[in-house]
């Protein structure tokens, strides 16, 4: 068995379902009318031995964005005993689940229009409920003698969004349910097909489980019903029966849905539960033992630029006009949050843990492309590389340049600009550049 660098680790879990009536996906979506399956937020504190703890943690929640993101990190860390950069937050991206931005949500106020974006009362129980519990973990928190690391193929799940045409350009769009048969029937496209495991042991015994694999995880959505969707019920099933906490994270999937298996014609969910399911189990099996000789936290920070075709005072007078449609005034109020931040100067930071010189896990903001995952996974041939998404969400769709000219859903919903890929490029290089020599 290898030795890992002494290291312990503490598992955390609360409740975030929010309040019947809640908004759910920024008022893009249907309000809360009925709880589906309850919401958690999922996690490990990290405890390195002459290190300020990490903390990782997924919500099963659609996003967080901007100073909302910034406020769950500063709450955590206090609650943690570290510092804001060594926090990574995270939602799985269920859509019938909340998507809170406290300044979005105040911009619309100003407008006359509160309560759209997000139920603060709501969102501040949750904040409190998670923080509790890390505050709680953190002294149980068990010497890890044994990492393990495994992968497991995910079968007739994830397709790639954006079908391409013979001229480059996306000719259809596989949403998360595709009644197209000609798109269904076209190749999968650019997906990572296996989900990533990376596991925690004392002896004999899991502390806990951690799993990454890339698609929008929603069967179906917009009606109301709360749930944790097809990603958060395998996970949740995987802990009942082994009695270990598993925490799954949502890769680089903002071009990836399972349109291409799912004709909406019937409710997905379960078949979908029981492949995702399948995977974690035959990864969890396979899973070996990892040589962690050091543990290493890095951060990055970037500011990707919005997009330069919806200028602020656009926006502003859009929002103020009470004859727009309140989800279009949604988005716009998300995009001004955004655009007020990069004005601010205030960087997104991307953060990669080193586990060793195998194992690197790269947390990724927005809803970031696949090509991103990739990249990162290119550059580290010699390692097992996990890239969670849905970090900061402040950006919205981070694309690729030529996103823009190739046309789809994408571009027309992202809130930075094409820029952004080379920032993003060159940010990835240096968290997931191999150790230096002696670390």
């Amino acid at each position: 068995m290898k030795t890992p660098c002494p290291l312990r680790v503490a598992p955390f879990r609360a409740d975030i379902t929010p309040a019947i009536g809640s908004p759910l996906c920024a008022g893009w979506y249907p309000a809360a009318t009925a709880i589906e399956d309850p919401l958690s937020a999922n996690g490990v504190v990290l405890v390195p031995e002459g290190q300020q703890p990490i903390v990782l943690c997924a919500l099963d929640w659609a996003e967080l964005s901007n100073a909302e993101y910034d406020l769950w990190r500063d709450t955590l860390a206090a609650a943690a005993g570290t510092v804001r950069q060594r926090v990574a937050v995270h939602c799985t991206h269920c859509h019938d689940a909340p998507w809170p931005d406290r300044g979005a949500q105040g911009i619309l106020d100003a407008a006359g229009r509160p309560g759209v974006i997000m139920d603060e009362s709501s969102a501040d129980r949750a904040l409190k409920a998670v923080a509790d519990a890390v505050r709680e973990a953190l002294p149980s928190a068990e010497t890890v003698t044994e990492i393990r690391a495994g992968r497991a193929r995910v079968r007739e799940v994830a397709s790639n969004r954006r079908v391409m045409g013979p001229d480059g350009k996306v000719k259809g769009v596989r949403w998360t349910r595709c009644r197209d048969a000609a798109l269904r029937a076209e190749p999968e496209g650019q997906i990572d097909p296996f989900l990533k495991t990376v596991s925690f042991h004392h002896g004999d015994r899991t502390l806990a489980v951690l799993h990454y694999y890339a698609v929008h995880p929603t069967s179906h959505d917009a009606t109301g019903r709360v749930t944790c969707e097809f990603v958060g019920l395998a996970r949740d099933r995987m802990a009942a029966r082994d009695g270990v906490r598993h925490i799954y994270f949502t890769e680089c999937a903002g071009d990836v849905t399972n349109g291409k298996y799912n004709d909406g014609e019937g409710d997905y969910r379960e078949a979908f539960t029981g492949r995702i399911h399948k995977a974690m189990d035959e990864a969890v099996r396979s899973a070996a033992p990892a040589d962690v000789p050091f543990v290493e936290w890095r951060t990055e920070p970037v500011i990707l630029p919005p997009r330069e075709d919806q200028k602020a005072e656009e926006l502003e007078a859009f929002i103020a006009d009470p004859g727009n449609h309140v989800k279009r005034r949604s988005r716009a109020a998300l995009i001004l949050a955004y655009r007020r931040r990069c004005e601010e100067k205030r960087p997104i930071e991307m953060t990669a843990l080193h586990l060793g010189p195998g194992l690197v896990i790269m947390h990724t903001p927005g809803e970031s492309f696949m090509e991103y995952q990739q990249y990162a996974q290119q550059l580290r041939p010699d390692a097992q590389v996990m890239v969670p998404s849905y970090g900061d969400c402040g950006p919205g769709y981070i694309t690729l340049a030529r996103s823009f000219e190739e046309g789809g859903y994408e571009p027309t919903d992202s809130f930075c600009s094409g820029e952004s890929e080379e920032i993003m490029r060159n940010a990835i290089r240096r968290l997931v550049a191999p150790e230096p020599s002696g670390a």
